[in-house]
């Protein structure tokens, strides 16, 4: 099978899409996956007064991608999308309907085929620092980290019910999503990393609130749990930036499982291609 492309958090930055697209051009992969934070800040576009809507989906994304649509004809590549917690939901029907046209697939917390592999997607992280709350769910328990936001005390694009924003879970959703189908053979694109690895280890050495000191690991033990007890073929994160920059890991194996981080924090685009066939022949090259 021709390698697939993941890349993550690329927040709206142009230069990184381009090369992306260039990339796509030149060594043509099956599939490309999109792992979430991939429009500019939808905190900025909350805060904003400038009212002036910048379509970046249409506009940007959907016309750069359909160009290559058309260029590459049968060897255009399928297309796996998720937002992440910087992403405004607001955008998620733009998504959608861009997904009528074949531009991509839109999977969070949706199951696709491809390839003899189940894909499955899912945008939401555990409670941040942050005030956008579209992606956000308590992770197992409605613990919050100190110097995190609660989902119940921050803003969101669209309206959401009171019951979910109080007591949904990633464990929940994450049981709901894959069910008792076995997933050894799947491909699980998260925006959030596992909680406690190599993935999500966050720049919050010697820091505290309170006198109480800050966790470096960010991640979502609800993930962790699911990787550690289902085992997974691969499963692809992003989120945390400095992550890969701290402990010098990208990749890590979980059981069976290999997890592949795309985040990065410099001005690069961070690439890993992998084959589902050989994953522990997977590569991450900043271009």
């Amino acid at each position: 099978m021709p390698t697939c492309f993941f890349v993550s958090d690329l927040h709206g930055h142009l230069s990184r899409y381009q090369k992306l697209f260039r990339l796509i051009a030149d060594e043509r992969p099956s599939a490309i996956f999109l792992g979430g934070d991939l429009l500019p800040s939808g905190l900025s576009a909350l805060a904003s007064l400038d009212f002036d809507h910048v379509d970046f989906v249409n506009d940007f994304l959907v016309r750069h991608l359909t160009r290559l649509q058309e260029d590459l004809g049968q060897a255009y590549p399928r297309v796996f999308l998720i937002l992440g917690n910087d992403d405004s939901r607001s955008e998620e029907a733009t998504i959608i309907a861009a997904a009528t046209t074949g531009v991509w697939e839109y999977i969070h917390d949706r199951r696709v085929a491809f390839a003899g592999h189940d894909i499955y997607g899912y945008a939401c992280v555990p409670p941040t620092p942050f005030l956008l709350k579209d992606w956000e769910r308590y992770d197992v328990s409605r613990y919050v980290d100190p110097g995190c936001v609660a989902p119940e005390e921050g803003r969101r694009s669209i309206p959401m019910s009171e019951h979910q924003i109080k007591y949904g879970t990633i464990k929940d959703d994450l049981s709901s999503l894959t069910g008792d189908r076995s997933i050894d053979r799947a491909i699980l694109m998260f925006h959030s990393p596992p909680y406690k690895t190599k993935l999500d280890r966050a720049a919050l050495d010697g820091k505290m609130i309170d006198h109480v000191p800050l966790d470096v690991h960010v991640g979502s033990i609800a993930i962790e749990r699911l990787i550690k007890q289902r085992q997974p073929l691969i499963t692809l994160h992003g989120h945390v930036h400095e992550s890969a920059r701290l402990t010098g890991e990208w990749t890590q194996r979980i059981g069976r499982t290999h997890c592949f981080s795309a985040a990065h924090d410099g001005q690069e685009l961070a690439l890993v291609r992998f084959d589902p066939a050989s994953p522990a022949a997977a590569t991450r090259t900043l271009i």
